[in-house]
């Protein structure tokens, strides 16, 4: 049986542990309050620029661009989004098995794929597993600005305009609640999707110079927004997915706190009824 002093440092220690997990919790929560409105902010650009696109792709006019044509695929580009750091429950663990799932299926060849990384978490896996890197940046804030990825997002859809890539792909945590979300995959590039969304837009618009000269500005500004946007989705999952791995942490540091104290209070009670014991035979021998 452990001894009262071993049983005693283990409540300290776990104490201090609830001390730090639940000011963790309450940072994130915080941190998730101005991810969900920086996430929301966003949200009016990405409509009107899609809004647009899909005008001017569903005009009736034969719309040109690299980025909407399809070509066989000999090189996938898979865009992840992770975090810098962990404990946050499975929200990097679920999107790199995901990945790493993907990868071994569909390619035989490191010639076939390659990673753009955003997140330490993310870019040390696939190096430790001797998967290519193309591309990637860490440190990013926990709100973001699209300037501290405006070149990873230039770079990632110049590659594909270059015929460099043939398909470019992104992963990342949808948030769905502060206790949800989910693992997406997207095809970002080829833009397939644009005729088909185009019928539900009503707006009419008219264009100068030209529908092509807006288009090839538009459209990498668009492909770009698309990646921006699955970055703060994923940051807003990254601090609910944190605070409540938190939660869940400084909850059952509660339960092992009550243990350890009904624990040290028996070996204290059978300590002192040792005693007690002890001077009564003692006692009782005297006499």
């Amino acid at each position: 049986m452990a001894s009262l002093r071993d049983i005693k440092t283990r409540i300290n220690s776990t104490q201090k542990t609830k001390q730090i997990t639940k000011a963790m919790h309450m940072v994130s929560a915080s941190k998730l309050s101005k991810a969900e409105e920086f996430a929301k902010a966003f949200d009016p650009y990405s409509d009107k620029i899609k809004e647009v696109v899909n005008s001017i792709a569903g005009s009736g006019q034969d719309a040109e661009h690299p980025m909407l044509q399809t070509r066989e695929v000999k090189k996938t580009a898979y865009f992840v989004i992770t975090a810098d750091r962990g404990l946050a429950g499975a929200f990097n663990s679920g999107i790199l098995r995901e990945v790493y799932r993907t990868i071994q299926e569909k390619h035989q060849s490191k010639d076939e794929y390659a990673v753009i990384a955003v997140g330490r978490m993310g870019r040390d896996f696939f190096r430790k597993r001797d998967i290519p890197v193309l591309k990637e940046i860490t440190g990013l804030s926990d709100q973001p600005n699209f300037a501290d990825i405006k070149d990873l997002t230039s770079e990632a859809v110049q590659l594909f305009i270059d015929e460099e890539i043939d398909e470019l792909v992104i992963f990342y945590n949808h948030f769905v609640s502060a206790i949800s979300q989910k693992v997406t995959s997207k095809k970002l590039l080829p833009l397939t999707d644009l005729q088909e969304e185009a019928s539900g837009t009503k707006s009419t618009y008219e264009y100068e110079p030209n529908q092509q000269e807006i288009l090839d500005v538009l459209l990498p500004q668009y492909a770009e927004s698309l990646i921006f946007g699955a970055l703060l989705d994923s940051k807003a999952s990254e601090h609910a997915s944190r605070m409540t791995a938190m939660k869940s942490a400084t909850d059952n540091a509660d339960e092992l706190i009550d243990d350890l104290s009904l624990q040290y209070n028996r070996a204290r009670q059978a300590a002192i009824t040792q005693e007690i014991t002890e001077i009564v035979g003692g006692a009782a021998a005297l006499e």
